[in-house]
């Protein structure tokens, strides 16, 4: 039995695009879940490869698993469930890592005997991330490396975003999740370490839905389908990439554009989501403690009762490697509280 990737009883999550024979993931997070019974169980998908080993997240009945997925053109067959007998399974596959790779799900094929069964509700409660690699769980598999660089021979099989401190938080908030993430992303154009050497920034990705260039033009994003309660914005760890003009003189004009340009990245946000609280942050990476004055002087110039400056308890200096797994835990834990904390019905503490 084919189960088309348009089935009805697929569940999405994330910003997906859709073609005319597939469903298309390219940020992190996102993810197509079924359920049904019987004995067998694979995904039809294909692989649009750019850099580094590229892996396909499985869950199955609750455990967690990965493939690595083939660089080359056409369709792949991944095998999710192989029983004897007929049984209920809750399968999910997702995007683990960012636009190192574009996946394009068909569907899923099934044995002949088997049933589709209807999911539960999702979340009625839900965030959206903007956000980097440690938004994106960029090596936070390499549990042996917290607090330190990360390991020279990683080629991504480390990379889950299962356990990014994004994903991480909205399981613990019992909430869905559009995660927007990019390794090496900043808030402005030709800076930070995206699509380099013509650098690529937030400002030109926030509102696609296909934004790497080499994978064909660039489809923008229908809002409308998604009006997150929460928005966090985790940009400017990037952004002092070539120079870190921000360290060197707060008031240069290359800092006060900064400014100007995050300012009204935030005013465009709540011009899109004007209910929604935005959450103003950057991470535990080391950077200059600069950014993270210059993000302060924004939230208290745009002065809204919705628009807040959060740091974590190490911000700034926790590492100098990627979040692991341990480290977006404690990340979610306080983002959590704090979440919990603005008085948002489903948020509350105790919710």
């Amino acid at each position: 039995m084919f189960i088309k990737f348009d089935n009805e009883f697929l569940e999405y999550s994330g910003r997906i695009d859709y073609e005319a024979d597939k469903s298309i993931f390219t940020f992190p997070c996102s993810y197509v879940k079924v359920k049904f019974k019987g004995c067998y169980l694979k995904a039809i998908v294909d692989n649009k490869h750019l850099y580094w080993d590229n892996y396909l997240g499985i869950i199955v009945d609750g455990k967690q698993s990965k493939v690595k997925l083939l660089n080359v053109d056409g369709k792949q067959e991944i095998e999710l469930v192989n029983m004897q007998d007929l049984a209920e399974h809750e399968v999910m596959i997702f995007k683990r890592q960012d636009s190192c790779h574009e996946l394009g799900f068909y569907g899923f094929e099934a044995d002949d005997a088997a049933t589709l069964i209807k999911l539960p509700s999702k979340p009625q409660l839900k965030l959206e991330v903007y956000g980097d690699s440690v938004s994106a769980g960029e090596v936070s598999e390499a549990t042996d490396y917290v607090g330190k660089p990360d390991p020279q021979w990683h080629q991504g099989e480390l990379s889950n975003s299962y356990y990014s401190y994004a994903w991480l938080t909205a399981r613990k908030l019992n909430a869905q999740l559009h995660d927007i993430a990019q390794g090496g992303i900043a808030l402005l154009d030709n800076t930070g370490w995206f699509n380099e050497p013509d650098y690529i920034g937030m400002e030109s990705v926030y509102n696609k839905v296909r934004y790497n260039p080499a994978f064909g033009e660039e489809i923008k994003w229908d809002f409308s389908k998604y009006t997150p309660d929460v928005v966090i914005v985790a940009i400017g760890q990037n952004d002092n990439h070539p120079v870190d003009y921000m360290a060197k003189d707060y008031q240069c004009q290359q800092a006060k554009n900064w400014r100007e340009h995050y300012r009204k990245y935030v005013l465009t946000l709540k011009t899109i989501y004007p209910n929604a609280h935005i959450v103003l942050c950057t991470t535990i990476l080391e950077h200059h403690k600069n950014w993270d004055i210059s993000i302060d002087e924004i939230c208290k110039e745009i002065a809204d009762d919705k628009v807040h400056h959060f740091l974590f308890e190490n911000n700034g200096a926790g590492t100098p490697g990627h979040i692991r797994i341990q480290e977006a835990e404690r990340m979610s834990d306080e983002l959590v509280e704090f979440i919990k904390g603005l008085g948002i019905s489903g948020f509350r503490r105790g919710e």
